[in-house]
């Protein structure tokens, strides 16, 4: 589980070397979360949020569609703890049951079926990762798959 938030210091733009001694043995994890990033066309960058005090990555899609229009959604948020990372994707509450169809693991439906509905307007749940190690990365890899196809 998640415990103390890392990267805390408004005034240095998190690293990797940084990160690394954040993560410590979840280092490994988050190297490959982020090699990955290239083949889903996602660019992750760092932003200071100053009501938690600490660095949060937010992964952002970029397209152009076919009329030329330039487009981008966020993805997922990234928050960095002592020992693990957290991937959280956002999702309308009328994906709920195309997130359940995906081939993803059990533990990973079950996240989706107890996420709490957030907006009463717009009807939103997130689906939290903790991560230690890369094992979890090939769901979170089929849920931003996923995001990256739906509207909105």
């Amino acid at each position: 589980m998640k415990d103390k938030l890392a990267l805390t210091d408004s005034s240095a733009t998190p690293a990797n070397d940084v990160v690394k001694k954040a993560l410590g043995d979840s280092y490994s994890a988050y190297e490959k979360f982020q090699d990955a990033l290239g083949g889903f066309e996602i660019e992750q960058k760092w932003q200071w949020y100053s009501p938690h005090k600490a660095w949060y990555a937010r992964g952002q899609f970029k397209w152009t569609t076919s009329r030329g229009t330039n487009k981008e959604k966020t993805i997922y948020w990234l928050h960095v703890f002592e020992g693990c990372f957290n991937v959280v994707v956002w999702f309308l509450e009328k994906n709920r049951m195309e997130l359940l169809g995906l081939g993803v693991t059990d533990s990973t439906k079950k996240l989706i079926r107890d996420a709490k509905v957030w907006s009463c307007k717009m009807q939103t749940f997130s689906v939290d990762f903790d991560v230690h190690t890369a094992e979890s990365l090939a769901d979170i890899f089929t849920i931003i798959k996923c995001k990256q196809k739906l509207e909105t």
